[in-house]
């Protein structure tokens, strides 16, 4: 009995200091938008899923592009920038998760951070997740090896995010939208 009273209360203490990665935002005009590290999950459920699921279903995936970079793909990591407010955003990100849908890339190598829209945090994350990254728009979508940034895509594919994606895995010339 003792035991169990000990683990209820650590269970209670764990849970109650545990800090959820994410919130959603109640904007004062009635609409939501999430901020913080979040998953295809959250942006499947209400309300995002409507133009989530619209663009996602909606895209057709250039699978002989995918096959040419998946086996490079599935050794970097990607670090996605997106707002739940944004036109570009709400387009391209469920494009881009269809495209590594498609290259069978472990979701364990995707984070999701969503970021604000308020004026006195606009673009920052929950936790200051945005920091170091230099996020001006988005989407940014981050390719990562080893810890170390390789390249990334801002805002839109500068041709389409199949042949971006490829010439950033194939160590071709690639310059992204905005480069700074």
């Amino acid at each position: 009995m003792k035991q169990l009273f000990y683990i209820t209360f650590f269970i209670f203490i764990f849970q109650g200091n545990a800090q959820s990665k994410y919130e959603e935002i109640k904007s004062p005009n009635g609409s939501t938008f999430l901020l913080g590290e979040i998953t295809t999950d959250n942006l499947t459920s209400m309300p995002y899923q409507s133009w989530f699921n619209t663009n996602f279903n909606g895209y057709s995936v250039d699978t002989k592009l995918v096959k040419l970079f998946e086996t490079k793909l599935k050794d970097h990591e990607i670090l996605l920038f997106l707002g739940t407010w944004c036109g570009d955003s709400k387009r391209e990100v469920p494009r881009i998760l269809k495209i590594l849908e498609a290259a069978d890339f472990p979701k364990e190598q995707v984070r999701i951070v969503a970021l604000d829209r308020r004026k006195d945090n606009y673009k920052k994350g929950l936790r200051g997740e945005e920091k170091g990254w230099d996020i001006k728009r988005v989407p940014t979508l981050i390719l990562l090896k080893n810890g170390s940034e390789v390249n990334r895509i801002v805002e839109r594919p500068v041709d389409t995010l199949e042949e971006d994606l490829l010439a950033i895995l194939s160590d071709s010339s690639y310059t992204p939208n905005y480069a700074n």
